[in-house]
Parts: C-alpha cells; structure tokens; sequence
C-alpha cells in the first residue's frame, strides 16, 4: 500500500492568499499525487482561486465545515489539514475539530505552532486536535519535545517530516547580482512578510557597524507587508522601518522590496545574498520557511538562536548570535562578509543538511504516511523511531 496512489484532500489556506502556509500547503500538494483542494477563505477575500481548488470553507461559517467534510467523504481516501490557530474559525481556531470531528475518512495534521506557553484554551484544542487525527507531523525535534513536554502528547502519535524548500542549484551570488541591480555590492537579504515579530528593528540598528567596514552593503527586505496587518493598520509598520532607516543614515544601504513575490523571483532574490539574516525575537518560534529556503539556497545565515534555527543550523550550518544585541549581529555579519572561504563553507555545510528537505523528499514522506494511515485506519499511526529520538 505504501506506493498505491491515495487520493487526498488538502485544508488550508491557499494562494492567492499571502501566507506562509498558503504556499507551503500549494508546494506540498504538488508533489503528492491525486489530490483535491479545499481553501480556508477569511472574510474579506475576494481574489479568485486557481482551477485546482474544488472546495471553499468560509472560514467563519460553522455549517461550510460539516458540508465539506460529508463533500470529502465520498471522494478522498485521507484528510492532510493545517493548523495554525488563527487560520481556522471559532475562538482560538476551535473549529478545526468540529471540522475533523464530522469526517469520516481519517485525517492527518500539520502542525505550524506549536505554543511553549498557550492559553488553556489553546492548549485544549491542539491536545483535542492531535487526538482525533490519525497523526500529527511536526517539522522539528523541538517542536516534538515541546508537544510531549507542554501538551502531554503520545511521541508515537507524532512524525516529523522536514519543511520542504525547492531543489535549487548552489550558486555563487556574484551570478544573480546583476539582474537585480545589486552588482558590486555586499548582499544581506531577509525575506517574508513584513511583520512585527521578525526583528528587523536589530538588524536595521546593527548596519551602522557593518557599513562601517563594508561601504557596498545593501540590506535587502523581500516582501509585501502581512494581510491582515494591513487591513488592520495600513503600512504604519513599514513606514516606521523606513523612518528607522532614515534616522540610522541608512538611506543608500537598504531596499525595501515591497511586493508578494513569486517562486522564481524569490529563488533570484536568494540566489543574490552573500549573507541570509533571520533575526527574530520570538525563540520559541519552532519553524521557518525562510530559514528552510535559505539553507536550500546555499546561503550563508546568521540568526538568532531561536528553537528552529537552533536546531537546523546546528554542526556548523549557520552561525548564532545573542538575540538583542546589535552588536553581536554585526560582528557576525562582518565575519562572513569579509572571508568569502568561511561564508562559503557555511553555505556548502547548509545545502547538504537541506538535501533531505527538497520538495521531492518531503513528498514521498507524506505520501508514505498517507498510504500507512489508509492501509490500517484501525490503529493510530506509530513512529517508534521518532519516540526514541525524543525519550
């Protein structure tokens, strides 16, 4: 059964929604067979969706998730969901149990957070959650040990499975510089959607110190800013990074590239860095795309030592610095920028690590699980392999 063709239905949001998991969800459902896709649509979205989505739950429309769960009954053999409190209905995103309590077809969920601290009610419906799926993949040991640690949760009802990244060829930046007008300079990049929470007020207020030994730096920002900050508050947060850029006297040292961008343009973008930067606040944070795709580039990171960073950039895959300290980023950007021998030896280590992470590799992992859960829907899927790696 392991290599039938099991025809699965994939919840979540999905483009042309602009977010992380959005894409996440599009790239894993391409790569896994017969697929059927159901888009979790906020209020308020009115972009139409591409041909492959069958099914739209209205996010906040208790009666959309039973009518899709009966939909999906009759044509799926596995439910492969995502989960993330804030992009299901309810308080707290309760709905995704009313969702999975009306299937029938066994379910499998993709945890994106997973909470060092919830709230009760946070902590109850994950708990809920892992227990009514047949299984639960989480991207990274830390948020396995977090899971058993802080939720109580059976290690055998989790697998972890690697955040997938594109399979690129390693490139050496100087090749992709000129066509994004960056020829000649010293690239650092970050990338994703514009939010409070990625720490780019450090990184902004450790250039200074890193001008001062490389006058060609450019700190490039790739992304529009979050959807649902914008409909909240306009583009206040990036207009106080701009103003942050000008008070530094950064104006000639940083580009703001202020749009959604595209699976090719963003492999140009991060073909382009000399040095990728993730310097985020939250150490806790238990993945990141962006971190995944930059090791799947090649890249030279640095980053603060949150838990996903940690772990992925781990025997020499990335350098990690103390998170709020200006100071402690721009030593580290200076180091790498200044010993092309040391950054590419960082980049070379990473690209190897994230072999395991292609797309192509991730895909026969959750088809695997697909096909085991579908082979035996009367036992609760098991990984003793995973128990052992966090006992």
């Amino acid at each position: 059964m392991e290599h039938a063709i099991v025809r699965t239905a994939f919840v979540s949001t999905y483009p042309p929604r602009r977010c992380g998991i959005a894409t996440f969800t599009s790239d894993l459902s391409r790569v896994t067979g017969d697929r059927e896709i159901v888009a979790l649509h906020p209020p308020g979205q009115a972009s139409p969706y591409p041909l492959e989505v069958h099914h739209r739950i209205r996010r906040d429309e208790p009666a959309d998730y039973a009518r899709t769960a009966r939909s999906l009954d009759a044509c799926v053999d596995v439910v492969s969901l995502q989960h993330e409190y804030g992009i299901w209905g309810g308080d707290d995103g309760e709905s995704v149990l009313d969702f999975v309590g009306a299937l029938d077809v066994p379910a499998v969920a993709t945890l994106h957070t997973v909470l060092r601290e919830p709230t009760p009610r946070q902590h109850a419906i994950l708990v809920e959650l892992v227990k009514r799926v047949r299984a639960a993949v989480v991207m990274s040991r830390s948020a396995a040990t977090l899971l058993t640690s802080v939720y109580g949760v059976d290690p055998t009802r989790l697998d972890i499975i690697p955040h997938g990244v594109p399979d690129l060829p390693m490139v050496r930046s100087e090749t992709t510089k000129p066509g994004l007008g960056l020829d000649g300079h010293d690239v650092i990049l970050s990338f994703g959607l514009l939010g409070p929470g990625k720490g780019y007020e450090l990184a902004l207020e450790a250039l200074p110190a890193v001008v001062a030994e490389h006058p060609a730096v450019c700190y490039v920002i790739v992304g529009a800013t979050h959807p649902d900050l914008v409909r909240l508050q306009g583009e206040a947060y990036r207009a106080s990074l701009i103003d942050r850029v000008e008070k530094l006297g950064l104006t000639d040292h940083v580009q703001f590239v202020d749009r959604f961008v595209g699976r090719v343009e963003l492999m140009r973008w991060l073909e382009s860095a000399d040095v990728f930067v993730t310097p985020y606040p939250n150490l806790d944070q238990i993945v990141s795309g962006t971190l995944s795709y930059a090791m799947g580039a090649g890249r030279a990171i640095v980053s603060t030592p949150y838990a996903y960073a940690t772990e992925l950039l781990a025997d020499g895959r990335g350098v990690l610095v103390p998170p709020g300290s200006p100071e402690a980023l721009a030593a580290a950007l200076n180091g790498l920028l200044k010993d092309d021998e040391l950054s590419g030896a960082f980049g070379r280590r990473a690209y190897e690590h994230s072999r395991r992470m292609v797309w192509r590799e991730v895909g026969t992992d959750y088809r695997r699980l697909f096909a085991r859960i579908v082979a035996d829907v009367q036992t609760p899927v098991t990984s003793t392999r995973l128990a052992a790696v966090i006992a």
